[in-house]
């Protein structure tokens, strides 16, 4: 080799320092031999290295100068003639978690901007940490739906103003409130345009609109209950509301909302019907789609309601997610699962049931609030292409594969291990250099990276190589990192074949990766003893691989979950068939994650050593009855319903054997609903306390295998035995009784003598009196016989 370039090329510092890397693996699964240059060299793989040193490749060694990196140590490849770039990390930006005052922004997440020079498929890890501030501003805009339906609502929401900002000052001192009202498009079906019903659609209605903001957001909160009440309802015709086009509006217009650039924003939806998306303006005339900008006039009225369409569910995310706002859907009974199932599509978005009156609107956004800021969960944006993964303890002492924590409280710091890896380099230089962030939801708040990734050797950049060098053969190619880079026509390891001879039966033999195979195994052909493999069907850069084109790389087996080869860059790629799971990934097509802690349960073991972790996902043993994700879950035992019973108390009823400070500090992951149901994925758990009250609640497990209660709002307790009222009725019984009986008497009685009567006055009526035989009666003329006369 040239000392003079040697010199060069080590003054560039392009040696490598000596690494200690362990490779594991054989022979046959060696994917750095096949690479032909130092750049394509430590791009294909993280253990991939490049040998400069001159004659390495020569006969009769004839080593390949790509290799693992101890192989080329045990070839006799000196450490500085070995290329082995690593990541080149600089933090931009590291101000310290700090809370928020008066003159003082919040600062909750560190660092805040870094700068990366990346090496492909080599993952850089660093560490991250966010911490939840105090008095973090909070902007919280109120959405009404002002429809005819809505009117009592609205003036139980007008009387629960000062309450509401009551309830956020104590959370923040630093709160502003702002409100406005939607009802739907002012053209039919949606209303009746009907002249007299466009001026008054409902007794004492005003005229129908899209969405009107009646007050932006301020401090003080006082006015809120002003403008609320002195806002009027309107009617429109049809069920659903233009609910959507006042959420566009509401999340876009940051001026006239007047939304802070660092705040928590907060957009409480309040309805009672559904909701217009994109494609029904078509029934009322209207085909122009949503623009997703700000149309609101000096008066704060949307001005495009009747010409633009209704946003799209992917329209209302995307704002949502680029502007950093939660939205709170406040919905009555029957619209709470429509609501919910559109949250799961809305980052940031929660929902629960609103009283008919709304009188529970200030504890329904109290304990959404609670909710949101309980959990951080890392997001990115710009990451295309970019494979990003989080690791982090959260408040526990194992570590996880999550980018989301919960149990937050004010003052929790968690911190996120980041690993971020780039498969490929592109082929466009221009495009080497990437941004991408990383923020926690719904918090304008993000970490910045500057990615640069190193695609060349130094020994490949203009003034480090020597064109037409004599060290290859008659000057017919570029000395570069240690060999020959060939000019158009000229082939071999030294630039020794001339591309007209491409057909000889001496290079084919060479071609051959057997004396009975085809040459360049059919996929290629055979160029001065080189395969040049052909293109792989129709699709441009899908070619054939290896020494004898004997390789398909895109003929692997892919991923269940995602239908991608090999899962995708993130989890693996194709090679020869076969695929090659990255780090923490395992299995033919690469769909199972080496790591178990999505199998450990919450007592630190495995399954809760109730079944066996596969592919990441608990397989639990049938024998035990054992369930759930992380196999916690028995129906005939204590199992969680007992292992939460006493913070359910404690947190919905402040009752139970824990006392406050713990409760708050440890009971965090409980909501509290009208009515606790179970369902396919919750269970239903039943208890009674010491005053004899029985209490519901279900668990259920996230996507995370975080446990999640619902605690029913109210008990069902015995009533309480009224004692005056027993001896009262005790008493009356007896009088009652007594008296009855004696009426019974008095019935018989009164009966039998008056059968009596009848009886004797039937009997002297059928009597029949001899008055001659009469003892006591005298007749009034007596008559004497003289015995002596005999009628003489």
């Amino acid at each position: 080799m040239n000392p003079v370039l040697n010199l060069l090329i080590f003054a560039l510092g392009i040696a490598a320092p000596s690494l200690a890397v362990e490779i594991s693996g054989n022979a046959g699964e060696n994917d750095c031999t096949s690479q032909k240059t130092c750049g394509s060299c430590f791009t294909a793989a993280h253990h991939c290295a490049w040998c400069m040193a001159d004659g390495f490749d020569a006969p009769p060694k004839n080593y390949e100068r790509c290799d693992h990196i101890n192989n080329l140590k045990s070839y006799g490849c000196s450490e500085k003639h070995i290329v082995f770039p690593d990541h080149i990390e600089t933090v931009v930006t590291n101000n310290p978690l700090q809370n928020a005052e008066k003159n003082v922004d919040a600062i909750q997440i560190a660092p805040q901007e870094m700068h990366v020079h990346i090496r492909p498929n080599r993952p850089f890890k660093f560490n991250m940490t966010f911490r939840e501030a105090e008095n973090y501003p909070v902007d919280l805009y109120y959405l009404m739906d002002l429809s005819n339906s809505m009117e009592d609502d609205k003036d139980k929401i007008a009387a629960l103003g000062n309450l509401l900002a009551k309830s956020m000052s104590e959370i923040t001192e630093n709160f502003r409130l702002g409100f406005g009202s939607f009802v739907d498009k002012k053209v039919m079906p949606y209303v009746s345009t009907v002249p007299r019903k466009l001026q008054e659609p409902c007794p004492n209605c005003v005229p129908p609109y899209g969405f009107l903001n009646h007050m932006p957001l301020t401090e003080n909160t006082a006015e809120f209950s002003d403008q609320v009440d002195a806002a009027k309802v309107s009617g429109n015709l049809d069920g659903p509301e233009g609910g959507f086009d006042a959420i566009m509006q509401a999340i876009v217009c940051d001026k006239q909302i007047r939304w802070r650039a660092k705040s928590r924003k907060m957009v409480v939806f309040s309805t009672d019907s559904g909701f217009h998306y994109a494609g029904d303006g078509k029934l009322g005339g209207i085909v122009k789609p949503n623009d997703g900008k700000c149309h609101l006039d000096s008066t704060g009225l949307y001005t495009e309601s009747t010409t633009q369409d209704y946003p799209s569910i992917s329209q209302i995310a995307s704002k949502i997610a680029e502007h950093k706002v939660n939205v709170i859907f406040a919905v009555t009974k029957d619209q709470v699962p429509i609501y919910g199932q559109l949250s799961s599509f809305i980052e940031g978005s929660t929902s629960g049931e609103l009283a008919n009156d709304s009188s529970n609107v200030v504890q329904l956004v109290r304990d959404n609030y609670n909710k949101i800021t309980s959990k951080v969960s890392m997001h990115t944006t710009g990451a295309e292409n970019i494979t990003v993964q989080f690791k982090s303890k959260c408040l526990g002492d194992h570590w996880m594969d999550t980018n989301t924590c919960g149990g937050l409280k004010i003052g929790s710091n968690i911190t996120f291990e980041v690993s971020v890896s780039i498969s490929e380099c592109p082929k466009d230089p221009a495009q080497r250099k990437r941004q991408f962030a990383i923020y926690p939801v719904g918090l304008t708040e993000r970490l910045v990276l500057n990615l640069e990734m190193q695609c060349d050797c130094a020994c490949e950049k203009e003034g480090a190589e020597i064109p037409n060098s004599p060290l290859c053969t008659d000057g017919n190619g570029t000395f570069e990192c240690g060999q020959c880079t060939c000019n158009q026509g000229r082939y071999g390891k030294f630039c020794e074949c001339d591309g007209s001879d491409a057909s000889s039966e001496d290079y084919d033999a060479a071609c051959r990766q057997t004396n009975s195979s085809d040459v360049c195994s059919g996929f290629g052909r055979c160029v001065c003893g080189e395969c040049e493999c052909n293109q792989r069907g129709q699709i441009a850069g899908q070619k054939y691989s290896g020494k004898f084109c004997q390789c398909d790389d895109y003929s692997c087996s892919r991923a269940p979950d995602n239908s991608q080869i090999c899962g995708g860059p993130e989890r693996g790629k194709c090679k020869c068939g076969t695929c090659k799971c990255n780090e923490g990934f395992e299995g033919p097509s690469c769909d199972c994650p080496k790591s178990r802690e999505t199998c450990r349960a919450s007592n630190g073991a495995i399954c809760n050593g109730k079944g066996a972790c596969a592919c990441g996902v608990c397989t639990c043993t049938l024998d035990t009855y054992y369930s759930g994700p992380t196999c916690e879950d028995c129906p005939t035992c204590p199992g969680k319903c007992e292992a939460s019973k006493a913070c359910v108390q404690c947190h919905g009823f402040s009752t139970g054997p824990l006392d406050e400070k713990y409760c708050k500090a440890n009971c965090t992951n409980i909501d509290m609903v009208p009515e606790a149901k179970a369902t396919d994925q919750a269970r239903l758990c039943q208890f009674t306390d010491d005053d004899d009250c029985i209490f519901y609640f279900t668990y259920e497990y996230d996507q995370y295998g975080n446990i999640l209660i619902k605690a029913q709002r109210t008990k069902l307790c015995p009533t309480a035995v009224n004692v005056l009222a027993i001896v009262l009725g005790v008493i009356g019984g007896i009088v009652l009784v007594g008296l009855f009986l004696l009426l019974i008497w008095k019935l018989w009685t009164t009966i039998h003598d008056r059968r009596e009567v009848a009886k004797f006055e039937k009997e002297r009526q059928n009597a029949k009196w001899d008055t001659g035989e009469n003892p006591i009666y005298k007749h009034a003329i007596s008559t004497y016989k003289n015995p002596t006369y005999a009628g003489k």
